[in-house]
């Protein structure tokens, strides 16, 4: 018989026999790694950085992508994942879905294989962290409205250089490498920015009361 505490909504039997020992298995992980500590993260404003390998080592991280270390599971299974994840809480789910459906999608999407070969699979098992730079502080996440701006430089030091701020951006002030969006000559385009780089800087805001076992910039 269905237990409604845990399945109110009666998705158990629209899943497979694969896709219950999933969720078993991201709920085991939220039953003993989240539940016994998300009282004194929420309330201390922590992020447990110290589980972002260990969700890389259960496939959560980049779970839809194929490929570069990245787990390759489906869209349900990935579903799947996200509403265990909820259910401890919303800042630790939110970060799985940055990691993997923004940043690491990203760059499996419309990076050069050189930067999937260096980014995705440190991603994909947790030893690096991405962070995506679209939304800014007037604009929010209308891309129409975007003011950063980036322009190329010629020469010997040829590349980019972009200019501009963003806001509300997941683990920012923790990331290992940008996804930034700028206004270019060409449109819009993503640029992916170190966090070493020369002129960025992030700046966690503080205090508040949503997301707060969380980073937001």
């Amino acid at each position: 018989m269905t237990d409604l505490t845990l399945d109110y909504l009666g998705l158990d039997a629209l899943l497979s026999e694969d896709e219950l020992t999933w969720r078993d298995t991201v709920r085991a992980f939220v039953r003993d790694r989240i539940r016994p500590n998300i009282k004194t993260w929420y309330e201390q404003a922590i992020f447990p950085v110290e589980l972002v390998p260990e969700m890389g080592r259960l496939g959560l991280l980049g779970a839809h992508l194929s490929g570069y270390g990245c787990p390759g599971r489906s869209a349900v299974e990935y579903g799947i994942a996200a509403l265990e994840l909820e259910a401890g809480d919303s800042g630790l789910r939110t970060f799985v879905s940055v990691q993997g459906s923004l940043a690491m999608t990203a760059i499996h999407k419309f990076g050069s294989e050189q930067q999937k070969q260096r980014w995705l699979p440190g991603m994909a098992a947790g030893d690096l962290i991405g962070c995506f730079g679209l939304t800014e502080p007037e604009a929010g996440s209308d891309p129409a409205s975007m003011t950063t701006t980036a322009r190329r430089v010629k020469g010997a030091g040829e590349g980019w250089v972009i200019d501009g701020s963003k806001r509300w951006i997941g683990l920012a002030s923790i990331a290992d490498i940008a996804v930034i969006w700028a206004r270019t000559e060409d449109g819009v385009r993503g640029f992916l920015v170190p966090a070493g780089t020369a002129g960025f800087t992030a700046t966690p805001i503080e205090p508040k009361l949503a997301m707060r076992a969380s980073i937001q910039l």
